[in-house]
């Protein structure tokens, strides 16, 4: 995968590519990165990439012009048209679905927000799909932009040791995980369940599953009523 990302604060992102899984990732080729300063295609001297709002109101906006240019530059280099992400309160919410799907594209491009956002001709111009994290406001799509990467780039074979300990978290069946433990057995007065030290996998995989149900049942019921909605004949039952 061919990962671009437009921002006023290239900065932002040594974190995330430095360390960990990721930063093994792209060691190992299965993805590369490259990040652009928006101000380097700005054309004043003060590198000015934000301007007021027509119509007034308080905040700043990202100007429509560096990033057409930067746009335009990223196109022009482009094997196929990549997919163009902004992250917005505005879009849709992004959720596990939405990382499997954009984990399967050879090109993605996140345009980062800041301020108020961006001008609205970026977005007609340029962008595919609008995704927000959801229903609160950050300082910038900086953010929001590192959380979508690293859930859709952890989806890619071979960027995990064990793909199949992805394919358990939550949501990947619609529900929320499980409880886990780990070595000691009883560590500060408390034990692990007896059942997870018998060896006995097919009680533990039904345990777990039980598990699952309770807290999302608890926690998330709106996950419940969705998974009725998509299994009619299991709706009523408890």
């Amino acid at each position: 995968m061919k990962l671009e990302i437009i921002t006023l604060f290239p900065n932002f992102f040594e974190g995330i590519f430095s360390q960990s899984i990721l930063k093994r990732a792209c060691e190992s080729g299965i993805f590369e990165y490259r990040i652009h300063d928006l101000r380097e295609f700005t054309t004043d001297k003060h590198h000015q990439a934000d301007d007021y709002r027509f119509g007034g109101g308080s905040g700043m906006l990202l100007k429509p012009d560096p990033f057409f240019r930067v746009m335009e530059e990223i196109m022009k280099r482009a094997e196929t048209r990549p997919l163009v992400i902004f992250p917005s309160a505005q879009g849709a919410v992004f959720n596990q679905e939405i990382a499997d799907s954009i984990a399967r594209e050879p090109h993605l491009v996140f345009l980062c927000g800041h301020y108020k956002g961006i001008d609205q001709r970026v977005i007609e111009r340029w962008v595919d799909r609008e995704y927000s994290l959801g229903d609160y406001v950050i300082t910038g799509g900086e953010t929001a932009a590192t959380v979508m990467i690293d859930a859709a780039i952890r989806m890619i074979p071979g960027v995990l040791g064990n793909l199949d300990s992805a394919l358990t978290d939550s949501f990947r069946d619609g529900y929320l995980d499980c409880p886990h433990y780990t070595r000691p057995d009883e560590f500060a007065g408390l034990r692990v369940p007896e059942l997870l030290l018998g060896g006995h996998h097919k009680n533990i995989n039904i345990w777990r599953q039980a598990m699952s149900r309770v807290i999302t049942k608890h926690r998330r019921p709106d996950l419940l009523n969705i998974q009725d909605n998509k299994e009619p004949w299991k709706a009523g039952k408890k």
